[in-house]
């Protein structure tokens, strides 16, 4: 079957219910982030996972790559990493008297960038055009990256030690943030008894393939989105540029985002069509490390931020 082809819906249900029930036994008790990272990535967006350490960010990233079935490398950023040391560097070859380029670990279907906020702003920004274009240019020299490619990043709270923020530029390319959290006490007491989850990887078989991958995220893309949705979606966008106590609103960017992964909540739903309630299950995740107040004394959570707004623009009829 050609990789652009639409995936049987029989069997792309069965595989992602497969992938789903794989990652809730991996990452106890967080149904919703757990879908909400699978509809990233087959959204063909970036993602975010920022909490404290040690509470699975590392864990969850492996497990997506394992239940899609992908080739993954992992990147310790650290505040000496170089971004030759992400992209790959070019060699001379005397033998022949040539320059060979040697790929890094960016050259991979999912890329870990661990604490990627541990690193310089120089180091991160090496990200960009891998995360936009899929590509990444070298000398003069252009390298396309393997399909599919998502990263998924790890970040530490910014009151850490050692952290540096990652530039607005470079949040805005990621298509979702999503926050673990502690875990309550009857899966946090699963977690005493049985030990390091990520142990039951190598036992669990992937439910898809790189090449099924592709064709569920050409089929999300198909989802219909109705006028009326635009209409919705465009009410929420509209109501972030005219909130004075916002630094920003939502650019068109973040706008297309939002519709994609709304798409792939409801094609995780089996449904064919997108719902206002997809709009606003994907929209905190979408849109929280997009928006900032201005007073820096108020509240700067932007899921807060994303309830507000949620209570604030009526569906429409």
């Amino acid at each position: 079957m050609n990789a652009a082809a639409a995936m049987d819906p029989d069997s792309a249900a069965l595989a992602l219910q497969r992938a789903v029930q794989t990652l809730e036994t991996i990452i106890l008790g967080k149904p919703a982030q757990v879908r909400l990272c699978l509809a990233c990535l087959l959204a063909r967006g970036h993602l975010l996972i920022e909490d404290v350490p040690g509470v699975g960010k590392t864990t969850l990233a492996h497990a997506l790559a394992h239940v899609l079935g992908l080739a993954w490398q992992r990147v310790q950023f650290t505040s000496d990493l170089l971004p030759s040391d992400i992209i790959g560097v070019s060699i001379f070859d005397r033998a022949h008297q040539q320059f060979n380029f040697r790929q890094g670990p960016i050259f991979t279907q999912l890329l870990l960038a661990d604490e990627v906020n541990r690193a310089s702003p120089r180091t991160q920004s090496a990200l960009l055009e891998a995360m936009e274009e899929r590509q990444v240019s070298v000398d003069i020299t252009t390298y396309r990256l393997p399909e599919p490619f998502f990263v998924v990043a790890t970040q530490n709270p910014h009151e850490q030690l050692g952290t540096f923020s990652l530039p607005e530029s470079q949040l805005d390319r990621f298509l979702m943030r999503v926050t673990l959290g502690y875990p309550d006490a009857e899966h946090e007491r699963e977690l005493l008894r049985s030990g390091e989850r990520r142990d039951l990887l190598p036992h669990l078989p992937p439910a898809l393939t790189p090449e099924a991958v592709i064709r569920v995220q050409h089929d999300v893309r198909t989802v219909h989105v109705s006028d009326a949705l635009l209409d919705y979606a465009q009410a929420l966008i509209a109501r972030t540029r005219d909130r004075s106590d916002l630094k920003l609103g939502l650019s068109p960017r973040a706008g297309q985002g939002l519709i994609r992964a709304a798409q792939a909540w409801a094609y995780l739903a089996g449904r064919r069509a997108v719902l206002p309630e997809d709009v606003q299950a994907v929209l905190p995740a979408v849109v929280a490390h997009r928006l900032e107040r201005r007073d820096p004394a108020g509240s700067d959570d932007g899921q807060a931020i994303a309830r507000e707004l949620i209570l604030a623009v009526p569906i429409p009829p």
